[in-house]
């Protein structure tokens, strides 16, 4: 059966052409696949530093335990029938908020280079293509 097909030019050339087209189309899964496994891993990253200064602040700040003690500071304060007034956040309090600031600054700007780098990969594949 292969004899006579590569004995009709015309039958060859399909084949050729065939065979041609099937390379392309696999050269493009994998650039597809290679963008997409790119855009995957930027994801996770991002994600991964927005996960980790977000536990971070919520560790750091314990909202949680401060509006329980605060309830139960002012059901204790409304049993001694005496009124204190609040004090501000401590040192220490500001300090970890501000490091949590710059820690969230710096990481959002890691993202957005690491994003504007992509965009630029992407735009220069697309204009390569």
């Amino acid at each position: 059966m292969e004899l006579l097909e590569t004995q009709d030019p015309e039958k060859r050339r399909l084949i050729e052409t065939s065979d041609r087209h099937k390379r392309e189309l696999g050269k493009e899964v994998k650039a597809i696949s290679d963008r997409t496994e790119q855009t995957v891993k930027n994801a996770l990253i991002i994600g991964g530093a927005l996960a980790l200064t977000y536990f971070t602040v919520s560790q750091l700040t314990k909202r949680k335990t401060r509006r329980k003690k605060a309830k139960n500071k002012e059901v204790e304060d409304e049993e001694m029938e005496f009124v204190s007034e609040p004090s501000g956040p401590s040192l220490i309090a500001q300090i970890g908020d501000k490091v949590i600031s710059q820690g969230t600054v710096i990481l959002l700007d890691i993202a957005k280079d690491m994003l504007a780098e992509y965009l630029e990969s992407r735009k220069k594949k697309d204009e390569n293509s």
